[in-house]
């Protein structure tokens, strides 16, 4: 008789939404809903930044988050701390506005965090590149 295997089944996460075919609000709400696949409907908002304001607006919001706030990709890299690279990286205007506002709306000890992620003293001075 095969042993039992004690180790917790995960949820299943079901098929990807098609990220590709949605609009900026309807990726929101899937972010805003701590849907299973928020972090690649975050990805496909923040692939528009750079020719979008709108969703630049919406990666900006959306970092506020406590949930993306507490969702780490690796280390000390969250959700929301990608989302400001992402809107830093644009370089438009309105995507780095909107990612110093971001910024600021972290708390101090995760702003000094960043910063010292980014290797830089200032989030103005901070020029990532994704890609």
């Amino acid at each position: 008789m095969p042993a039992e295997d004690s180790r917790p089944q995960l949820p299943r996460r079901g098929p990807a939404p098609p990220v590709d075919r949605m609009d900026n609000a309807e990726l929101a709400r899937l972010v805003e809903a701590e849907h299973p696949y928020r972090g690649k409907a975050l990805f496909e908002l923040s692939d528009r930044i750079a020719a979008d304001d709108d969703a630049a607006t919406k990666v900006a919001m959306l970092s506020r988050l406590t949930s993306l706030r507490t969702a780490r990709l690796f280390d000390r890299v969250s959700l929301a701390w990608s989302a400001i690279i992402a809107l830093l990286a644009a370089e438009t205007p309105h995507s780095r506005s909107s990612a110093y506002e971001a910024f600021y709306a972290l708390g101090e000890a995760e702003q000094r965090d960043m910063l010292d992620y980014l290797e830089v003293s200032a989030i103005e001075d901070a020029h990532p590149r994704i890609g």
